[in-house]
């Protein structure tokens, strides 16, 4: 292993101060800001969220497939030592934005993948934040990380390193992926079927553009397929709420709402019974429903029976709520949680001083439209098998992470090498 300064090994090429008053709707070139780098080391966006820019800039700005990028304000806290991959885009280009720098390796001393965790592991980390300034949110600079210590091992060594992990990466990278398509295909179903109305219907037409009979509701101030009901999330016939309360146990995984993001699930930590904080008091169960209560904050869990692993080893934050459905109603309440709805809805009853959130009282102004059983149950049948991929992925991305975690310090201090 050889010391060496992180100036000794690249150079930070920091991002243009764009002016806001040009941004645009739309266009080719798309601002790549903090908010690009995700708390799991990838690079996260939603276009939807975008701010483009005219081409009326120096095109050293432009970021290519590949290009490794760093912040330089820790918008989250613990932010700092983590990097990200630009991905693959076909009809845009990101631009480095200011307080984001572009990592430029030396190729003849340092692997890019290698420095990718070398930058995460704690060593680098705390170094960065010993020197970082400010007080709501602390800035570094490429000059305070150029005189970071470290210690590599030769650059063969970092390739087979980098090479190992980023697999790792790439195949959860994969799994998530597929699983957000999976969702998006969910969101259509459920919309088709409980927005739109177009169910199959008796023949297997979609219900209401064949003439399926409608009637006006109040609650929800439309029509909806005569038969069919409405009910708070909280109280009506297809779930419950599931109150804090857990079991005996010696040892588990507990998972606060930090560890979730989106449907992506962190190793957590490890809690004893005895010792666990008050927070972790909430069991899970097979065919629960659990969403973060925090305003802002879209983090899902739908435990199945392929999550029966994490259920019987896990502890979950009473950050989150969490609904029992039956087995048959457990697709149809899932997808109802996923929905521009509910979030939307959530996020307008959410209040607080220090941390707007929703009660259960709240939760009772969120209305959710109780259809017929043939419906739900042929709704269940239809989805079982996206939910169950889903999990399938979702756990396999929660090994994988954990050998890597495992794997990741060791590496970076020489206690194992990868062989050939």
């Amino acid at each position: 292993m050889n010391k060496c300064k992180l100036g000794d090994l690249f150079e930070i090429k920091q991002g243009f101060a764009f002016k806001s008053e040009k941004y645009q709707s739309s266009g080719y070139y798309v601002l790549c800001t903090l908010g690009n780098i995700g708390a799991d080391n990838n690079f996260k966006y939603d276009l939807s969220k975008a701010n483009y820019y005219p081409d009326d800039f120096s095109h050293s700005f432009v970021l290519e497939e590949g290009d490794l990028i760093i912040p330089l304000t820790e918008q989250a806290v613990g932010l700092f030592g983590n990097t990200a991959f630009v991905p693959h885009t076909s009809n845009f280009k990101f631009v480095l934005n200011q307080r984001v720098g572009k990592i430029v390796p030396n190729p003849h001393k340092v692997d890019k993948h290698y420095l990718h965790y070398l930058l995460s592991t704690e060593l680098v980390r705390n170094q960065i934040e010993a020197t970082a300034t400010g007080t709501s949110q602390r800035n570094t600079s490429p000059e305070k990380i150029y005189d970071v210590t470290v210690w590599i091992p030769d650059l063969e060594q970092q390739q087979k390193i980098g090479k190992t992990l980023f697999n790792l990466e790439r195949k959860v990278n994969i799994n998530s992926s597929i699983n957000d398509n999976l969702q998006q295909q969910l969101r259509l179903l459920y919309d088709y079927w409980f927005t739109q109305f177009d169910f199959p219907d008796e023949c297997g037409k979609p219900y209401r553009s064949n003439g399926g009979k409608m009637v006006w509701n109040e609650q929800l101030k439309r029509d909806i397929p005569v038969g069919w009901t409405v009910a708070s999330i909280v109280d009506n016939p297809l779930s419950s709420i599931i109150k804090p309360g857990i079991e005996r146990f010696t040892s588990k995984k507990y998972l606060a709402t930090a560890d979730v993001n989106g449907t992506s699930i962190s190793n957590g930590s490890l809690i004893e019974y005895e010792t666990r904080e008050s927070r972790a008091n909430m069991q899970p169960t097979i065919n629960s429903v659990w969403f973060a209560k925090m305003k802002n904050s879209v983090k899902h869990l739908f435990l199945n029976k392929g999550m029966q692993t994490l259920i019987e080893n896990t502890i979950l934050s009473t950050g989150f709520c969490g609904i029992q459905c039956s087995e048959v109603s457990f697709e149809y309440i899932s997808s109802f949680v996923s929905s521009n709805y509910f979030e939307t809805t959530k996020d307008i009853l959410a209040h607080g001083a220090t941390q707007e959130a929703v009660n259960n009282e709240d939760m009772q102004s969120i209305k959710l439209i109780i259809p017929n059983y043939g419906t739900l149950s042929c709704f269940h049948e239809v989805c079982k098998g996206i939910y169950a991929q889903m999990s399938k992925n979702i756990c396999e991305n929660c090994e994988l992470v954990a050998i890597r975690d495992w794997l990741l310090p060791m590496l970076m201090n020489g206690q194992a090498v990868v062989e050939d």
